[in-house]
């Protein structure tokens, strides 16, 4: 079976090269018994995957079993996945199957994989080595043969950092990763996609279709999608039922497009085409804020100096204008300000300021100096001052070639 036979037997929509990819990646993998794991935002359809890879797999006459890690308790999640004796724990009235029992010789799919708690992911890191487990409440060891697909919408190496993920479950499952790209790095489909549920729609409720005009079209495109296709999908149901008027214009889509901030953050680039990483972001948006910051603050205080000295008689004198200009020239950011003319000897005074120019890559260096020399050049608590991982204060410290 091809990709396109695949997405047309499973309803995968769309033509995006990164989603091409994840399915031609699932498919070649199918005939194998290596372990997956799936990543993606919440709504991308990772759940679709693991069933192409079980249904194009030898284990397609088996189990298939999908378990949402973290919709189960922390305290019956080791039950649920490996089984109990009676009278293992209070309530145990019976000896019961655990999923990697139930589905030997077939494939379970791990949903919120990293939602596990950390004892239970050295079981499961036990099954997946040697094909061995013990029940809840009992000393005997069993076997299985069990296909594992996971899928999470975490990072992964933020939750290795964190500590909150075995490094050694991490790369026993992580044996070929599929990437599944969020809505909005899929723009060419997200019109496709709609259209697919309207017609959907239309006929569940038995009503016309609804259409969108051309500027609705745009905004549907170059909206953020943090819930991606499941969003997107509900969109299309709520328009489909309440409004009556069936084509759909740019200002009445909008009314049914939650405004989240981060629909509001804009794609930055780098001089070479290629996109910032989202630590990037976070660090350049940290230093224009505290930029801005710095610049009222110390408008205030030269606005409050030229109040001050306006009052005096004869106006500003020569020694307010060192003043000033100190405050301007000798402090930590006044390298990047606007420079500064004051009229001396005059009663009306005028401050003129001529308009600052911002280097980003100058802001990052500065403010990674700051942050290292506020904590004496542990970098562990200087990342957390600036917000990002200390893997991406390294990296920014190697790329600039700050000496601390």
């Amino acid at each position: 079976m091809n990709t396109q036979d695949i997405k047309q037997k499973f309803g995968i929509i769309g033509s995006n090269p990164l989603l091409e990819r994840a399915v031609d990646i699932a498919r070649q993998v199918a005939p194998t018994d290596l372990n997956v794991v799936i990543s993606g935002e919440s709504g991308t359809g990772k759940e679709v995957f693991p069933q192409i890879i079980h249904q194009n797999s030898a284990r397609k006459h088996g189990q298939y079993i999908a378990v949402n890690c973290g919709a189960i308790p922390e305290g019956t999640i080791d039950s649920e996945l490996f089984g109990h004796e009676k009278g293992a724990f209070t309530g145990a009235t019976e000896a019961r199957k655990g999923y990697f029992e139930v589905a030997n010789g077939g494939t379970i799919f791990l949903d919120e994989v990293g939602e596990l708690p950390f004892a239970t992911q050295a079981r499961l890191l036990r099954v997946l080595e040697s094909g061995e487990y013990i029940k809840v409440g009992s000393s005997k060891v069993l076997k299985t043969d069990v296909r594992v697909v996971a899928a999470t919408n975490i990072n992964f190496y933020q939750a290795l950092e964190k500590e909150k993920f075995r490094p050694d479950l991490y790369y026993r499952l992580n044996t070929v990763p599929i990437y599944l790209p969020p809505l909005r790095e899929r723009k060419e489909d997200i019109h496709l996609l709609f259209r697919k549920f309207a017609n959907d729609f239309a006929a569940k409720y038995r009503m016309p279709v609804i259409k969108l005009t051309q500027d609705a079209e745009q905004v549907l495109i170059n909206y953020y999608w943090p819930g991606n296709i499941r969003q997107l999908k509900n969109i299309a149901e709520q328009i489909s039922i309440i409004e009556k008027n069936r084509e759909i214009n740019a200002d009445l889509l909008l009314k049914y497009l939650p405004q989240y901030n981060s629909s509001n953050v804009p794609s930055v680039l780098r001089t070479d085409g290629s996109s910032f990483e989202s630590s990037d972001k976070d660090i350049i948006f940290k230093v224009l804020r505290d930029t801005r910051a710095d610049l009222n603050d110390l408008k205030k205080v030269v606005y409050d100096l030229v109040s001050a000295a306006t009052g005096k008689i004869g106006g500003i004198n020569s020694e307010d204008v060192q003043i000033i200009n100190r405050i301007y020239k000798g402090g930590e950011i006044g390298k990047d300000s606007a420079a500064l003319s004051i009229q001396s000897g005059n009663s009306n005074a005028q401050v003129i300021e001529v308009e600052e120019t911002l280097s980003l890559q100058d802001k990052e260096i500065d403010m990674i100096k700051k942050a290292l020399r506020k904590h004496k050049g542990k970098r562990k608590y200087a990342a957390k001052e600036l917000g990002i991982s200390e893997r991406t204060l390294y990296r920014k410290i190697n790329e600039y070639k700050i000496e601390e």
